[in-house]
């Protein structure tokens, strides 16, 4: 291999991809990155290995890919947090050795540099790539091709089971890495260069690595699909929507909205199975006279067979071609190097490239942001629920929540019974000032997915900020009961019972969030905060058992007050009040930490109690007043 071909290979991936290092985060990069704690230390190491919990906060996508979530923690420490530019860089170093490693494989298959050259290129800058490449989370794609690649490799070089070694790593990245096996029968089958007892070992990792993986899958794992059977059915015409972008890439979207055909007798059914017989055709016919191309044919079907036999909730994903790819790149390559040796042949090749690299830079840019990502999605896929749902996010973050609902119910059209979008008609209507509407969309989401935490904390979340405390603790404990890594859940519920002076409580929930994220920053906050009211209660109890009994518990009202300590300060006055029942500083002392409470109704009657003792008490007069108007406020 050519250093000056590696370089120029190198170079032609930065001209690719130069735009692309300061791009953000999308979709499930946040529940696996940004909202995911369990990244953002690496000492959580081992547990990356141990419990599909720390893949995703969300109990429906903890999956095992624990070299993934490894790399994503390496990078957020690296990053020091949520900058996206290493996260970026890190791919990238990682295309590089794809890219080096496919060229490898390609001139031992070719046996010719210059045209291997050309297939790595070209599928390296290809802008299908591009959706792999900008979508942090799904690097797991580029592990797991990796891994099969250089597995594949070192089958054919080393003659030794030592290319079990990167097959292994990237299954541990991803499990469409085990087609791997499939991908050493269809070489056996075209080549016809070694015994089928070869097969064996990678047979034996598969089953032993597979059932790992199916052991470490989350019991909340959900792949999504409505009927399995409907959307097998449709995969014949999806593997041919994804050949079509191998020519003519103008369709990509990161959601598309294709659907699950309704019925076995869809024309979308017969099309996909004579597209897919018809390439198992050619596959057939070419196996003898073109091996390279057959087998690249071959590994294009073989590499979409995960995906297409689980039943996933999109029934297509762009970036699920990345490992196919190589193998329709391969048969370019092949075809390519039966050319004439004409001066036009690498012409029109360099032209090939440089399409693909300006193709790619452009896809670069539609992945910038959120909102140009999902402005595309919306153009690209106008039928598309989701994307519309979540363009409208990019404008309710920019203050337009007017146009971001008109956004949400248009998504409503075509996803009428969608959770997650139930939960965001609900915010805006909240933010509009529309509570009923916001309340029935909060209502809708639970029940209509009752096992998800998401639905019960942005409720309780609604519910606490209009001062209903009970239901609002109702359902955040609910949702931390349902998802124990609901962070967002935890967090609002150690407000609320801090709020609340619920000391018990909070050091219950502190202690157990810190034994699953010891780094929360939350807990250790509140864990800070419970030691001090400690402290502070402590002083103020020493320093009242010295004055003269009912005063002294006047002392320590006041001293849990300073503290924030309000419903001790209460329980402290009534203690008082049992020594001398008409102290009006107690009462006093009562409604102003009921205010602090916002508990109006409890504060009204104290201080109009202190008032009918201490008629002419200015300050017992503000507190009265003050419960009384912040009632009105409120509408109660």
């Amino acid at each position: 291999m050519s250093l000056l071909r590696i370089a120029a290979l190198t170079l032609l991936l930065v001209a690719a991809y130069y735009n692309h290092f300061d791009n953000a985060f999308h979709f499930d990069d946040f529940h696996t990155v940004v909202d995911n704690t369990a990244v953002h230390t690496l000492d959580n190491w081992k547990q990356f290995f141990q419990d599909p919990a720390a893949f995703s906060v969300l109990t429906t996508h903890q999956v095992y890919r624990p070299l993934v979530t490894l790399s994503l923690s390496a990078d957020w420490t690296l990053a020091g947090g949520a900058n996206t530019r290493w996260f970026h860089i890190s791919t990238f170093l990682w295309l590089i050795v794809l890219a080096v490693t496919l060229w490898a494989l390609f001139a031992r298959l070719l046996r010719n540099e210059g045209w291997a050259w050309f297939a790595t290129a070209l599928f390296a800058v290809h802008p299908v790539s591009a959706e792999t490449v900008n979508y942090i989370i799904q690097r797991g794609d580029l592990y797991a091709t990796l891994g099969v690649t250089a597995a594949l490799y070192l089958f054919l070089t080393a003659r030794s089971p030592l290319y079990l070694l990167p097959f292994a790593a990237g299954a541990l990245s991803k499990t469409t890495a085990l087609v791997f096996p499939l991908l050493l029968a269809a070489y056996l089958a075209i080549y016809r260069d070694r015994r089928w007892s070869s097969l064996a070992p990678s047979v034996a990792a598969t089953l032993v690595l597979g059932l790992l993986a199916w052991r470490m899958t989350g019991a909340g794992f959900n792949p999504g699909a409505a009927s399995a059977g409907l959307y097998r059915a449709t995969q014949g015409f999806v593997s041919w929507h994804y050949f079509t972008q191998f020519f003519w890439p103008a369709a990509l979207t990161a959601d598309t909205d294709m659907t699950s055909v309704a019925a076995y007798s869809d024309p979308r059914v017969w099309s996909g199975a004579l597209f897919a017989a018809a390439l198992l055709a050619v596959i057939a016919c070419t196996a003898k006279r073109d091996k390279e191309a057959a087998f690249g044919l071959a590994w294009f079907l073989i590499a979409l067979l995960p995906t297409a036999v689980m039943p996933l909730a999109e029934v297509a994903n762009d970036h699920r071609m990345f490992m196919a790819f190589p193998g329709l790149c391969l048969a370019a390559g092949s075809l390519a190097k039966r050319l004439p040796r004409a001066r036009w042949v690498p012409a029109a090749a360099a032209l090939v490239l440089a399409a693909s690299v300006t193709a790619t830079h452009f896809r670069n840019e539609v992945w910038r942001t959120e909102e140009s990502l999902w402005r595309d999605v919306t153009v690209k896929s106008p039928r598309n629920g989701r994307g519309l749902m979540n363009y409208g996010l990019t404008l309710m973050a920019r203050g337009e929540t007017r146009a971001a609902l008109d956004y949400f119910e248009r998504a409503a059209v075509f996803n009428p019974r969608y959770p997650i979008l139930e939960i965001n008609r609900a915010i805006a209507n909240g933010v509009l000032g529309r509570d009923g509407d916001a309340e029935r969309h909060f209502r809708h989401a639970v029940e209509w997915s009752p096992a998800q935490s998401s639905g019960y904390f942005y409720y309780g979340r609604w519910l606490w900020q209009r001062n209903r405390r009970t239901e609002a603790a109702a359902n955040l404990e609910r949702a931390v009961a349902l998802n124990p890594r609901d962070f967002a859940a935890r967090s609002l519920m150690a407000e609320i019972h801090a709020g609340m002076q619920q000391w018990r409580e909070l050091d219950t929930l502190v202690q157990d969030t810190l034994s699953i994220a010891p780094t929360d920053a939350t807990a250790l906050r509140f864990k800070a905060t419970l030691a001090e009211t400690r402290r502070h209660a402590e002083d103020a109890r020493s320093k009242a058992e010295a004055a003269p009994a009912p005063e002294r518990f006047i002392e320590l009202s006041l001293a849990h007050f300073r503290s924030g300590r309000y419903l001790d300060c209460v329980e402290a006055a009534r203690q008082a009040l049992r020594l001398r029942p008409d102290y009006a500083e107690a009462y006093n002392n009562i409604a102003a930490g009921y205010n602090a409470l916002r508990m109006w109704d409890e504060g009204i009657r104290a201080a109009q109690t202190a008032v009918r003792l201490k008629p002419d008490w200015e300050l017992a007069r503000n507190n009265l007043n003050h419960a009384l108007a912040q009632k009105a406020a409120a509408g109660q």
